[in-house]
């Protein structure tokens, strides 16, 4: 047996086993090594093939050696908002959410980055209610949250899915996502999520006007879509992203009433990709 005989079958023997570790882990918290196979397989799957920028990034770090290169979109005011959804904890990395929640399930769920900061007594009274629930929980007081916000350049109406950022006349629209990370607090005085989601047109574009405005100057870099779905593959997508660097408050009963109702059919929130640290898969950000 050859040596590259012999790596080709360390290398399926590893994958079978991660996956069989994944499928035994699914509401468990996996253990490094299973990250690590899992950055690897990105690696070698994108590698010398052509993908862009990959997010999500840390926003704190500006260097990058991917050589795709595509224009930023349009500013979100000339864009149309296609897609509101969230994910539990913050995917990206940075500014006042650099705290790691651990490595999750391996799937997306448990793992991501919280807000560092900390809050009041009574901001941190629990709900009395289930929050958003899924089958992999419901959201709780303290939890982090990042919003995005999708904006495309195709002629669409807001909807469920970033399949309502594309269209049968542009197959190839520009993308652009706005990023806010929250914290949830139990009170009625923070943000109202149902206001800061609300869609309306303004000069002829859907846009969500309530959004926060004084959570810092937003880094602005070229990346991709996320989700775990992409945990050990490229994804294809071009995208402009905002992501602005502090946490903001919201009620979280008013979350809760926003998954219960919404133009986008959200009712829970999604798994987090890791975050992605290969230089070869990350743009400069200038």
């Amino acid at each position: 047996m050859t040596i590259k005989t012999q790596i080709s079958v360390i290398s399926a023997v590893i994958t079978i086993l991660s996956f069989n570790t994944l499928a035994k882990a699914n509401h468990e918290i996996v253990n490094d090594d299973i990250i690590k196979i899992q950055r690897a397989a990105l690696a070698k799957n994108t590698a010398n093939k052509g993908f862009g920028p990959q997010s999500p990034r840390n926003i704190d770090n500006y260097k990058g050696e991917n050589t795709a290169v595509f224009s930023h979109a349009p500013t979100s005011s000339n864009m149309n908002l296609c897609n509101i959804h969230f994910h539990k904890n913050a995917e990206h990395a940075g500014g006042e959410f650099s705290k790691y929640a651990g490595n999750g399930n391996g799937k997306g769920f448990k793992s991501g980055y919280l807000y560092s900061g900390s809050l009041t007594k009574s901001e941190s009274k629990p709900a009395k209610i289930e929050i958003c629930p899924s089958d992999h929980g419901a959201l709780l007081v303290g939890d982090t949250i990042e919003v995005h916000n999708v904006h495309t350049s195709a002629i669409v109406k807001p909807g469920p899915t970033l399949g309502s950022c594309l269209s049968d006349s542009i197959k190839n629209p520009q993308l652009r996502v706005e990023a806010q990370v929250y914290v949830l607090v139990n009170d009625a005085n923070a943000l109202d999520f149902a206001q800061i989601s609300a869609v309306s047109s303004v000069n002829g574009y859907y846009q969500a006007i309530a959004t926060p405005t004084n959570t810092g100057k937003p880094v602005v870099y070229s990346g991709s879509t996320t989700g775990p779905s992409y945990n050990e593959a490229g994804s294809p997508f071009q995208v402009t992203w905002s992501v602005k660097p502090k946490v903001a408050k919201v009620d979280i009963n008013s979350v809760g009433k926003w998954c219960e109702s919404n133009t986008f059919n959200e009712d829970h929130a999604h798994g987090v990709r890791n975050l992605v640290i290969n230089p070869a898969l990350l743009s400069k950000i200038k």
